[in-house]
């Protein structure tokens, strides 16, 4: 892998990328360029996995219905008295995508004002002060607006900050030592590569910011080894019941390269295999965590420059892991 990786950045697509695969043959772990095996990086919306694996675990304590009106737990939802916890998670609530407004997205550069603090309420409300995408369950769109909302659900039942929650039910109990919800932190723990955007022309330095813009849709940091233990223990079962897993991989078709459950995306390879996991990005950095049902489990994050990597030779790089 450590070739293919190479070439990405003779390339100029990457400034640099990690790949972890673990099986039951061992741990192979790659890096190239400005990347380390080992190095944190931020993960973007694969928090969104994390976030509803805790709502799923309040679902098996019985303190959340996934088909209760998600206004029941969280005030000033457009159309929360209709629209339902399971049609949050999976994207069909119709919520608008705070993240489509003009400075509001952390995949763009924002020059100073990528270290602002938001709060939650905060992005709702813009969410909540345009149009709908449609009804609820009248189709699919993916919006960071929806698990802004999970965040908040979580800490309107628990009483606790998400992040606290994902920590006591998730990060410690599998020993992820090296994932974190950062909050207003705006760095990230070393060894990390750094993420670049152009501005201008100029290649700029985007690693640090405050990811409080993103919050439970997609700010936190971790490892290849953490993500891979995280997949791996809630794919094979060990974080939620076996009802609550199914549900989470019970899919809506998306009419993209992946369909959607609840907090996760099944992959369907050309060589006919599926994997589940989730993708994410923050300006300068992508991520790709997936696991197969036979336990083989591979964890991606690159640093991308220019028009970055093509589409093709991402998934041949998944094909060589996974068929």
């Amino acid at each position: 892998m450590s070739s293919v990786l190479g070439d990405w950045v003779q390339e100029g697509w990457v400034s640099g990328a990690l790949l972890t695969v673990e099986d039951s043959a061992g741990v192979r772990a790659d890096a190239a360029g400005e990347a380390e095996v080992g190095g944190y990086f931020r993960i973007g919306s694969v928090t969104k996995t994390f976030v509803a694996t805790v709502v799923l675990q309040l679902v098996d304590e019985g303190r959340v219905g996934l088909d209760d009106p998600v206004g029941a737990y969280v005030d000033g939802v457009p159309n929360g008295d209709r629209m339902t916890v399971r049609q949050v998670l999976n994207h069909t609530s119709g919520l608008y995508d705070y993240a489509h407004e003009e400075g509001l997205s952390t995949n763009r550069w924002r020059g100073a004002a990528r270290f602002r603090e938001y709060r939650p309420a905060e992005l709702l409300a813009v969410a909540a002060s345009r149009e709908p995408y449609f009804e609820p369950g009248g189709g699919w769109h993916y919006s960071n607006t929806n698990y802004v909302v999970a965040g908040m659900l979580v800490e309107r039942v628990t009483g606790r900050a998400y992040g606290e929650e994902v920590r006591a039910r998730v990060l410690r109990p599998l020993g992820l030592a090296h994932t974190i919800v950062p909050g207003r932190w705006a760095g990230l723990p070393l060894p990390h590569a750094h993420g670049y955007t152009e501005v201008d022309g100029q290649r700029v330095d985007a690693t640090l910011m405050n990811p409080s813009l993103d919050w439970a849709a997609g700010e936190m940091i971790s490892t290849a080894d953490d993500l891979n233990r995280f997949f791996d223990a809630l794919l094979g079962g060990g974080l939620t019941s076996p009802a609550s897993l199914a549900a989470m991989r019970q899919t809506v078709p998306t009419g993209t390269i992946f369909a959607y459950g609840l907090g996760l995306q099944r992959f369907d390879l050309p060589c006919g295999r599926s994997v589940w996991g989730h993708g994410g990005e923050l300006i300068g950095y992508l991520t790709y965590a997936t696991r197969a049902d036979d336990g083989r489990r591979a964890a991606l994050s690159y640093n991308p420059l220019g028009e970055g990597l093509p589409g093709e030779d991402l998934i041949g790089l998944f094909g060589s892991v996974y068929c």
